[in-house]
């Protein structure tokens, strides 16, 4: 009776993770890259992405376990899939050899990345992309985690003047010193929304903007009018510039594609593209 009631809590939280693992499963796939996640404070029934993978890596714990426990349970029917029919255990049945096959092709064309295995990667990439149009991206990497000090330094802002700004928007920051995620906390926002408070009014900015320093996540799959767009630069001025360093690129071509079609890494390229940026912003 006991070895009953054991069985059936086996099968029922075995039942019950997998339940689990498959939500967790879907919302981790749609959920926007880490690095937007964070700087927007994305969340999803008042959990972030971080809580939501772990949750997922404790369920999906408990569904192997569950799942050890229900094959320990089930031993002997699971030995009669592995019988031929003489009634001897044999490995490689048909059903196994199916079984088999069926994983090794969806590994492969995973790996391969060819349909409708690609589909699956392009959809998830497609979402990540959309992620991005809704929420933006930070100026680099885990932004969020500098101090207020470092942030602005690498996005060329004058620090006090960024710490006065806020201060005048209401938000409640002690010094330069915390960091964009401890003041986004205290004063229940976004690093996002911060950075935005930081800013010079816009009349205030004149001319093309400087490039960061390192490319920002995500500056590969931007084209280079995009580029143009986000700096404030002119794009036949910047394909001209390009030009002199034997560099051809259409508008609509992504700073990615570029750097492989010139055999150079897309960090090359975004550096000769700063350097051209910042002749034309100094030359206008």
């Amino acid at each position: 009776m006991k070895r009953m009631k054991l069985r059936k809590l086996t099968s029922l939280t075995a039942s019950l993770a997998f339940v689990l693992m498959v939500v967790t499963s879907i919302i981790l796939y749609l959920v926007p890259h880490g690095r937007v996640a964070y700087w927007a404070d994305w969340r999803l029934w008042g959990l972030n992405k971080t809580q939501w993978g772990d949750v997922h890596i404790n369920v999906g714990l408990l569904f192997l376990l569950a799942l050890c426990l229900h094959i320990y349970y089930n031993w002997k029917p699971l030995l009669t899939y592995l019988k031929d029919r003489s009634r001897q255990v044999k490995i490689f049945t048909p059903a196994f050899n199916l079984a088999l096959v069926v994983c090794v092709v969806t590994v492969a064309g995973t790996l391969l990345t060819v349909p409708p295995f690609s589909w699956v990667l392009d959809l998830n990439a497609a979402l990540k992309d959309q992620g991005i149009r809704t929420y933006g991206e930070p100026p680099y990497g885990h932004a969020e985690l500098s101090s207020l000090n470092t942030f602005a330094r690498k996005v060329n802002l004058d620090a006090a003047e960024a710490l006065q700004r806020l201060r005048q928007a209401g938000y409640q920051v002690t010094d330069g010193g915390q960091t964009l995620q401890a003041i986004a906390t205290i004063n229940t926002t976004t690093p996002k929304a911060l950075y935005e408070a930081m800013k010079p009014p816009a009349a205030a900015t004149t001319g093309p903007a400087r490039l960061p320093d390192t490319p920002p996540p995500g500056t590969g799959r931007l084209t280079l009018e995009e580029i143009c767009t986000t700096y404030g630069l002119d794009i036949q001025k910047l394909r001209a510039a390009l030009k002199t360093k034997t560099i051809s690129a259409a508008a609509s071509e992504s700073m990615r594609d570029i750097a492989m079609r010139h055999g150079m890494g897309p960090t090359d390229l975004y550096e000769i593209v700063k350097q051209a940026a910042d002749t034309i912003r100094k030359t206008g």
